[in-house]
Formats: structure tokens, sequence, C-alpha cells
């Protein structure tokens, strides 16, 4: 059975049995009719996914895994700040008149900085470093630039990665300072997975273990029976997941180069209420 779903079940059912409600504060979220939205929170969640084992999909219901491998493109790979460069909705609520998120997520990975090997962006130096310099413990990206905060649309929530390589295996973790956990939580975890297998593939790597931590991981208030219902299911075994031998380079990866076999889940969850 996927180990996948024993951490999401584990995280939710501790949440839910240990968390701090938001009840009888001012919270800064709401619900699409000006309900504030309240949540029930733990701080410093921190999830480990050994993608050497299984590809970490849920099973509980189904993951956009196609969806979400392409919003990562759009932020690494395309490094886009553009919803027109996206095949999906969910920036939607972020975008201006021309489809711009402001100075966030794509826009800071395509900021050029100047490194000891020459001027290139965050994505290429973590390339150049893995190929040329692997088991430095400085490779990472950060895309919480507080210099234009005031210009982006919405702070990232996953602002940086770590990057490690142990043996033949290339880590990660992943920071999150916030996360809803029903709208988002398998969604970044799934992001993040084929990253890791992404650039272990165009470095030479084997995928290792991705270790998520969360700063502020919650469940709102409207969520709650989605999440108990969800936790109670039962559980499949982790689909096959694969890149095409073709792919040697980071930037001509494409998503059908993704294969993801025998997914088996559960019943989708349909309007999910997201609170703004």
């Amino acid at each position: 059975m996927s180990k996948a779903d024993d951490i999401f079940k584990n995280m939710c059912s501790k949440i839910l049995s240990q968390g701090y409600s938001s009840k009888g504060q001012k919270v800064r979220a709401k619900w699409s009719d000006g309900t504030p939205a309240h949540t029930i929170k733990m701080f410093g969640i921190v999830n480990e996914y050994d993608l050497s084992e299984e590809f970490p999909a849920l099973t509980l219901r189904p993951t956009a895994i196609k969806l979400a491998v392409d919003e990562l493109l759009w932020i690494w790979q395309r490094k886009s700040n553009n919803i027109k460069d996206l095949n999906s909705s969910i920036w939607d609520e972020w975008a201006d008149e021309n489809g711009s998120i402001g100075k966030a997520y794509g826009y800071q990975m395509a900021k050029k900085y100047k490194f000891a090997q020459g001027e290139m962006d965050q994505v290429d130096n973590v390339i150049w470093q893995l190929k040329n310099n692997p088991y430095s413990r400085r490779i990472l990206t950060n895309i919480y630039n507080f210099s234009d905060i005031s210009e982006m649309n919405l702070e990232p929530c996953a602002y940086s990665m770590t990057f490690n390589v142990t043996g033949d295996k290339l880590n990660g973790i992943l920071n999150q300072r916030s996360q809803d956990i029903l709208a988002a939580n398998n969604w970044n975890v799934v992001q993040y997975s084929v990253l890791l297998h992404l650039l272990s593939k165009v470095c030479g790597f084997k995928p290792g273990k991705l270790v998520h931590v969360i700063a502020d991981a919650h469940i709102y208030d409207r969520h709650i029976p989605m999440i108990e219902d969800l936790i109670s299911r039962k559980s499949y075994d982790a689909p096959k997941f694969s890149i095409d031998d073709g792919v040697d380079d980071f930037y001509k990866f494409s998503m059908d180069d993704i294969k993801v076999e025998n997914y088996k889940a559960g019943p989708q969850i349909t309007d999910i209420p997201i609170a703004i």
C-alpha cells in the first residue's frame, strides 16, 4: 500500500486531534461569501518520502499529476509569471488583466545573479553545481526575495529547495511557509518529487529522499469533513513513475516524457472551496 497515503493520514489525524484552532481570532483569509476562513493548524510539520521506494502520489483520491508538473515546469523550466503560459486555471485569482502574477515564482527563477562560474539564474546554477560540484553543501534556490515582495501578487508558499547528493542519490528539502493541506499537500509533494527525478536523470544521479518542511500546515474549517472522509478511505499501491530515456536536457523535458502507470485511486473530491 502507498506509504504516501500513510504519511498523509497520520499528518491529518495529528492536525485534527492536536492542532490549534484560529476560531475567535482575526484571520486574513476569507471564503468567497466574505466569511472568515478559520483553520486548525500545526507548526513545523516534517514529512519524508523515499523516492527510491515509490512515487508518492496519493491513492486516497487522484492527484492531477500532469497539471501539477505543468505548474512546476511553468516555474522552473519556462520561468514564467504569466498564466497564459500555464495549462490550468489555478493561478487565475492572483493574475492581473495581462495574466501576470507580478514578480513572483517564475520571475524570480529567471533573474540572473553573479556566481563564481559566471552570471546565470538559480535553476541553471543548480544544474551546473550538480554536474560540476555535486557534493557541495550550497546547492539551493530561494524565491522569497524581499526586495520584490511588494510587487508579488502572492508571496511564495513553497519558496526554497536545498539539494544534497549522498553517494549516487540526489536528495532535496522543500521549505514551505504555509500550506492548505487538502488543496495543495500532495500536489506539491508530486511536483518536487518529479523535479528530483528529472534533475537526477539529467545530472547523473538516482532519486533519493524528498523532505517536505511545512511551517504552517493547516486544514480549513470547511475542509474538515472532506479530510475526515479522505483519511477513512482504502489505500492502494503507489503508481509507477518513469521519464522517457531520451531526455538528457532539463529544458527539453515535456509533459509527453512523463509516464504514470497503474495509478489506482479513490473517487475525486470535487468543488473544494478555496480561501483567498
